[in-house]
């Protein structure tokens, strides 16, 4: 198995180029209605579009894994918030750990149950620290989670969580705000975490706006993750993937 995908997120990290995706819900979104989106994600030069949530209360995921192949050619990653959110159609999965909680299942206990399915689907797996960062109101992921995210203002504990992610052999660190946060992650936050570790950080949670996303990739986010504000706002896709996309690359000495 390869690693087609994450070699891509290495390879922008080392270059300095900022990645934009948009995270798509299967419990939201109709299979047959996506044409326009992946359009509209083609036509901005989206970098990665992401498909999951944190419940499963429809069966579209498959459908909507199939939609998404046949009309774009945009790679498509999973985002699962259950260990039923697994089709082998797609070209990558995040396999998710909450290293910012205490609650074992989702730490290990439901890779464990997990473990073959994945193994079978022939996803390249990719290992990511998981952290929830206090978006200022409840959000699903944190009620699903049973654990209480990171305080906003803590960035030393923030920073701490990821090294230890990272040292336990976790090939992204991803800080999510949570779907409908009222207070995305800060940039202090975000500094302060990019320093401190060498792989790709993806940020996401409560992005509304492209001076936002592109505060956040001069902070020092390499992916930056929009979902609930594009569902809203489709056309919020141009503008965000213009300013993610602006932030001028460096190449990393080797």
């Amino acid at each position: 198995m390869g690693y087609k995908i994450y070699d891509s997120f290495s390879e922008k990290k080392r270059r300095g180029q900022k990645a934009f995706a948009v995270l798509l819900d299967p419990d939201r979104i109709r299979p047959e209605k996506l044409r326009p989106l992946l359009d509209l994600c083609t036509g901005c030069g989206v970098d990665y579009l992401l498909l999951g949530g944190s419940l499963v209360v429809t069966n579209h995921l498959d459908l909507c894994v199939d939609r998404i192949k046949k009309d774009c050619k945009i790679p498509l990653i999973l985002f699962p918030g259950h260990p039923t959110q697994i089709s082998g159609k797609a070209d990558a999965l995040l396999y998710l750990s909450l290293i910012s909680g205490r609650n074992p299942e989702l730490l290990i206990g439901q890779h464990v149950t997990s473990a073959p399915a994945v193994r079978q689907s022939g996803l390249e797996v990719i290992s990511t620290g998981y952290m929830v960062i206090d978006g200022g109101a409840p959000t699903t992921v944190s009620y699903i989670s049973n654990a209480s995210p990171i305080p906003n203002d803590k960035e030393d504990i923030a920073m701490c969580t990821a090294m230890a992610g990272e040292m336990l052999g976790s090939k992204l660190i991803y800080l999510d705000a949570g779907s409908g946060a009222r207070i995305p992650v800060t940039e202090n936050m975000i500094r302060k975490v990019a320093a401190n570790i060498s792989v790709p950080l993806v940020v996401g949670g409560g992005i509304r706006d492209p001076e936002k996303a592109y505060r956040n990739c001069r902070a020092g986010a390499d992916v930056i993750v929009v979902g609930n504000a594009v569902e809203k706002s489709p056309e919020l896709i141009r503008d965000l993937a213009f300013a993610v996309h602006s932030e001028p690359a460096t190449v990393s000495p080797e």
